[in-house]
Formats: structure tokens, C-alpha cells, sequence
């Protein structure tokens, strides 16, 4: 029976089974007409998502990691300098892609559960004045701490210091669930997949791609195949794939577009607003605390909370999947055995974020946490409560 519970990681979400319908469809002939009235359409659409006009939307058979390899493959040569800032394991791992691919790789060492230091990457972009810089990477939403970054003020340090950087985002975990602005934070490739906000499978990155960023093409010599945006681009014009594309992934999309589109992206961002404040309050009554330092660094897609001190966090996950089949996220990194996650993304609802906190508050009690059940939870529904009724007479 535990299949039918909700997972409460920060990725793969939960599938409706409207998208599990749309994928589930019979093997189909990706060079013929329909496919091609289907696809091109998807692209368009899935724009408004990243929130851009100019920019280009390419997509790829991987997940946001292919995204990340894409993105530095296509625009930057052997030995050109990025920016990063390592604040959790995901801007980490772009640290180790960028170094596996023969960049040098300048590195500003953050607390983890702090956000992308603007003030410091324009400190680094105005004493490179001779921009041997070519790109800052920055993880809007790290799931590892939940924290989120404000990729608008980092686009407004690099303009402080003048410097002509591309700017890469990983949206991977927000993308679809929290606003996002390609267009007016200026950024130039943003790296996204299928399997978070969209609330499909894994296997699709999802990229959007800026002018500036293509043009970046037309110089850069680090080799590229599977990922060569020319040639994804090339096929793209006519509504097809350079290669096999992942037919039952696109066909998911196009339906999740429908669902985002029908909710609303203001109410689908929210919504997800609302699920992560529950999800806060219920940590407050527990007397627990947050990874993530102060409330502007808060993710509305993951929380990773702290368990006492001399209490491993894996274990009350673990506790969590054998005894009630539910799945929370374990603890990545520094944060390995010393903190849980929670995600709150995707398809979600009030109710069954509430199932996920009495969940883990039965785990925590088995292992005799300090906490007393019905604390969290009670929290949230007041929360939710409250915020339903303001709902329900705005809708009126």
C-alpha cells in the first residue's frame, strides 16, 4: 500500500495521474506531422514558464545535470574562468562539471545555509578587469539547504561592476513552482528538468537560453555532441529532434503546461507559498530550526530542518519509510545525518502536506524526539485554515 502515499522529497514529486495518462501513450512516429503540431507549440509555451520573451527554450533526453553539462559545453572554451559560489551540494557539483571540463574555476566558500553572495561576486567581477570571468553560475534554489537566492540581485552586482559574464542559473528545483524572471534578472541559460515543478518522470532537461548565450556558441571550442545547441536548434525550426527525443516526456509536458496555464502560475507559486509556511510553522511548534539562515533565504520547495543535537537525521528518515512508507529527503553534504527535508513542490495540496507532517512527527516520536504529536500539525492547520478562508473570499 505504500505506493499510494506521497513522497515528500524535493524531487522526483509526485505525478497526477493526468500527466501518468499523457505519458502513457503508444510508441509514435517522431518524424510525422502530429509530433511536429505538438512540439513546436511546447516550446512556445513552456517560455512563459521562465518568465522570457528573447530567450530560446532547448530541451534534452537527461536531467538537469545534462542541463548543467549543456550549458557550460556550448558557450565556454578550455581553461576560460567561471564564478561560483559553494553554499550546498548542488552549486558543489557544478564547482566539480565546471573542473571535469577543463575550466578554472574561482570559488567563493559560503556558510551552508546562506545564500549566493552578490556583494562578493562584485567584489570578484570588478577586480577582473581584464573579464577573464566568462560566466557566473548560481543555484537559484538549493535543495540541499533550502535556501533560495536572489538571482536579481546578483544580475544587479554584475552590473554594478560592469562586467560582461554570462549568467547561469539552476533552477532545477524552483523552475515552476517559484516566480522566475529569465527576462528581467538578465539571466542567460536557465537549467531546469522535468521531474520537479513540472511534476513528470525524469529524463528531460529543460533549458531556457538567451541571445547573449547563443551567441557565446559561435566561439566556444569545449566539444559537444549529444548536447550541441545547433543542432537541437537546427531540428527544433521544423518541429523535430536531431535524435530519438523522449516522445512520452514531451507528450507530459505539453499536458503539465495545461495544468500549470489552468491553475495559474500566481496561484500555482501561492500555492507552494502557502504549503512552505505550513510547513514552517509545524518545524517552529516542534522546536526544531532551519537550515536555511534567515526568512529571505526560505525555499517554497524544500525545507531542511536540523534535528537535535546527538540525533541522526537519516535514521528518522529511515524510520519514516519502513514503518509509514513515506519517503522525506535525507540529509546531503555537510548536512549528512544532521538534517531531514522536506518537500513541499509539485502536486500538493494543504491536505496532503498535513499527512506529511503527522507522518514525520509519528517518526519522531518512535525514536523519542522531544516533540509532542500533534504540535506541527495543529500548526499547520491553523495556517491552512486561515489561508484557505482568505482564499475563498478573494474568490468571491
Amino acid at each position: 500500500m505504500s505506493d499510494q502515499n506521497p513522497v515528500f522529497i524535493p524531487g522526483p514529486t509526485n505525478i497526477p495521474d493526468r500527466l501518468r495518462s499523457a505519458m502513457q501513450v503508444q510508441t509514435r512516429d517522431h518524424r510525422a506531422p502530429d509530433f511536429v503540431e505538438t512540439f513546436a507549440p511546447v516550446l512556445e509555451d513552456t517560455k512563459k514558464v521562465f518568465g522570457t520573451k528573447d530567450g530560446t527554450v532547448i530541451t534534452f533526453p537527461a536531467s538537469g545535470t545534462g542541463g548543467w553539462e549543456a550549458a557550460v559545453c556550448n558557450t565556454l572554451s578550455p581553461g576560460d574562468r567561471v564564478l561560483v559560489a559553494r553554499y550546498g551540494t548542488f552549486s558543489h557539483r557544478w564547482i566539480d562539471l565546471c573542473q571535469r571540463h577543463g575550466l578554472e574555476v574561482e570559488i567563493i566558500e559560503c556558510p551552508w545555509g546562506s545564500g549566493a553572495p552578490a556583494d562578493k561576486f562584485e567584489a570578484a567581477l570588478s577586480a577582473d578587469t581584464t573579464h577573464k570571468i566568462k560566466a557566473v553560475l548560481v543555484t537559484h534554489n538549493e535543495t540541499a539547504t533550502g535556501v533560495k537566492s536572489d538571482i536579481a540581485e546578483v544580475r544587479a552586482a554584475m552590473n554594478a561592476a560592469s562586467h560582461p559574464a554570462l549568467l547561469f542559473v539552476d533552477c532545477v528545483s524552483s523552475l515552476a513552482s517559484m516566480p522566475f524572471d529569465m527576462d528581467g534578472w538578465g539571466v542567460d541559460i536557465a537549467v531546469s528538468g522535468s521531474q520537479k515543478g513540472f511534476m513528470l518522470a525524469t529524463g528531460m532537461a529543460i533549458l531556457g537560453v538567451s541571445p547573449k548565450a547563443l551567441a557565446a556558441m559561435e566561439t566556444a571550442t569545449l566539444p559537444r555532441t549529444f548536447f550541441d545547441f545547433k543542432d537541437m536548434m537546427a531540428a527544433n525550426v521544423s518541429g523535430g529532434f536531431p535524435y530519438t527525443p523522449p516522445l512520452q516526456l514531451i507528450y507530459g509536458l505539453r499536458e503539465s503546461l495545461n495544468m500549470l496555464f489552468e491553475e495559474g502560475l500566481e496561484n500555482v507559486y501561492a500555492r507552494h507559498s502557502r504549503l512552505a509556511e505550513g510547513v514552517r510553522r509545524a518545524v517552529d511548534a516542534w522546536g526544531l530550526r532551519l537550515v536555511a539562515q534567515s526568512p529571505e533565504l526560505y525555499s517554497d520547495t524544500v525545507s531542511a530542518i536540523y534535528t537535535p543535537k546527538g540525533l541522526d537525521s537519516n535514521a528518522l528518515t529511515q524510520q519514516a519509510f519502513d514503518h509509514y512508507g513515506v519517503s522525506f529527503g535525507v540529509g546531503l553534504g555537510e548536512m549528512h545525518g544532521k538534517a531531514f527535508r522536506i518537500g513541499h513542490l509539485g502536486s500538493l495540496t494543504d491536505v496532503m502536506v498535513l499527512s506529511g507532517l503527522a507522518t514525520m512527527e509519528m517518526a519522531m516520536a518512535d525514536l523519542d524526539y522531544p516533540v509532542e504529536l500533534g504540535t506541527g500539525v495543529a500548526a499547520a492547520q491553523e495556517y491552512f485554515r486561515r489561508g484557505q478562508g482568505a482564499a475563498i473570499k478573494t474568490a468571491a
